[in-house]
């Protein structure tokens, strides 16, 4: 298993919750295979009046059975209590115990009062002790219903909520082996993001394509089903949620391509689209240049690099894939590997913006379309100067033709300084195989272009 890695803010606010001298409620939540029960594990570790239940989809009898059975390890006394939450969590908390209920939706399936339960304990009954509970959920919904709504029993009592999101970047590069390359790094990325179950699986003896073939495409691999299985934890009824994510992964992106391919009507699509964003499975973008709440030009995207493969290649098709076997990577996905990653490469580039332009005072990057005029990389600056940038992710080095194309662009891109006045463009050209001698010779001459390779990127995520 891979060292604890990032987490650091996390882990120091779960600190001072435990450390607390008096009663407090905490709630940690997000997507399976994010590391939730790692991280809390990890802050307890110098804790010793501690009881960790790992709940599971049992009957409400046995899950009290094996709620005492684990509590009974650190305090062998409630083996003496009867068997009802309210009495249990009342004991340990007449003990400052430190309390962490894991996958605590298992346990509301089957006793819908717990929240109540723990509301009752923490307004009444709990005002002498420093004992902490800490919630777990893996199920984003239900646990936002049960502690963190305006109509929940919890609502309001929690000391700490963290939301558990993927690792950035920056923090991949600590499960692959030490020498792989800036390439490496970004196509591990594109395919596993920031989980680290998922990078955890990583094999350091097989290339990128070898994993994705044994872990995703193989009949038996272990991330096979997963993005299936996430949604169905969440969607009572998944399948015009999983044809949304479909045709977005297959490049329908505004609302109405989205409807159009799907076929649910337009106007229902607005509580499909909230119901997968507020999931944090999907997300809106809009062009750099305008207001979110305003814009007409928005555009949704997975979030997840997973979902994002799975549906483009693997969602209806496994039969396929089945057929190909061993070889269903090399014949089926390595061709479109470079078209796959390079929207990934793009969001990187835009990350990147921050570091490479630090002299300038860039206030947001994004990215900017208008009909047929597409920028990959926008920086907006509170002066006059205006960043753009171009991304190729292919095996052929970048030439003048990028150049060119992002210049015929600019000139549709309506912004002018703040203060008003002329706006002064610098260019910026970020790619995968590197640049023509040309197109470099050409960047020496100019004070306005700058070339970024792989390398460039990667680099300045990390700093």
């Amino acid at each position: 298993m891979t060292a604890f890695v990032n987490r650091s803010d996390e882990l120091a606010r779960l600190h001072d919750l435990f450390e607390s001298d008096r009663a407090e409620l905490g709630v940690v939540y997000g997507r399976r295979r994010l590391g939730k029960t790692r991280l809390v594990k990890k802050a307890l570790e110098d804790h010793e009046r501690t009881v960790f239940y790992q709940a599971r989809q049992k009957t409400a009898d046995l899950q009290l059975e094996q709620f005492v059975e684990t509590a009974s390890e650190t305090f062998p006394g409630i083996e003496d209590i009867r068997p009802d939450w309210e009495r249990l969590f009342r004991y340990l908390g007449d003990r400052d115990a430190n309390v962490v209920l894991d996958e605590f939706p298992y346990l509301i399936e089957q006793d819908e009062s717990l929240p109540s339960v723990l509301q009752a304990l923490f307004d009444h009954e709990f005002d002498a002790s420093n004992t902490t509970f800490v919630l777990v959920g893996s199920s984003i919904s239900m646990m936002e219903e049960a502690t963190l709504l305006g109509d929940s029993p919890l609502y309001g009592r929690t000391s700490l909520k963290i939301d558990i999101r993927q690792l950035p970047f920056e923090s991949v590069s600590a499960f692959l082996p030490n020498d792989a390359s800036a390439d490496e790094i970004v196509r591990a990325w594109s395919v596993f993001g920031g989980v680290p179950y998922y990078l955890e699986e990583l094999d350091d003896d097989r290339s990128l394509g070898e994993n994705i073939q044994q872990l995703v495409l193989s009949r038996h691999g272990s991330l096979r089903n997963e993005p299936e299985y996430v949604l169905r934890m969440e969607l009572t009824e998944p399948t015009r949620y999983f044809s949304i994510l479909e045709a977005i992964a297959g490049g329908a992106t505004s609302r109405n391509e989205i409807a159009g391919t799907t076929g649910i009507e337009y106007n229902q699509m607005s509580m499909y689209l909230d119901r997968l964003s507020r999931l944090r499975l999907i997300e809106r973008h809009v062009p750099v240049t305008e207001k979110p709440e305003r814009s007409k030009r928005s555009q949704y995207r997975l979030r997840d690099p997973l979902f994002r493969f799975w549906f483009r290649f693997l969602y209806g098709s496994t039969d396929r894939y089945d057929q190909f076997g061993e070889n269903a990577y090399e014949r089926l996905v390595e061709p479109e590997m470079a078209d796959f990653i390079s929207p990934a490469f793009e969001d990187l580039c835009c990350r990147a913006l921050w570091t490479v332009y630090d002299e300038l005072p860039i206030v947001d990057v994004g990215q900017w379309w208008y009909q047929d005029h597409e920028i990959d990389v926008v920086g907006l600056t509170d002066a006059e100067t205006l960043v753009v940038g171009e991304c190729k992710y292919r095996s052929s080095r970048t030439g003048h033709d990028a150049l060119r194309s992002l210049e015929s662009h600019v000139e549709e891109l309506r912004w002018t300084p703040p203060s008003g006045g002329s706006r002064h463009v610098e260019y910026a050209l970020f790619s995968r195989a590197g640049f023509t001698e040309s197109l470099r010779d050409t960047a020496a001459d100019r004070d306005d272009l700058r070339l970024f390779d792989l390398k460039d990127v990667v680099d300045a995520l990390r700093e």
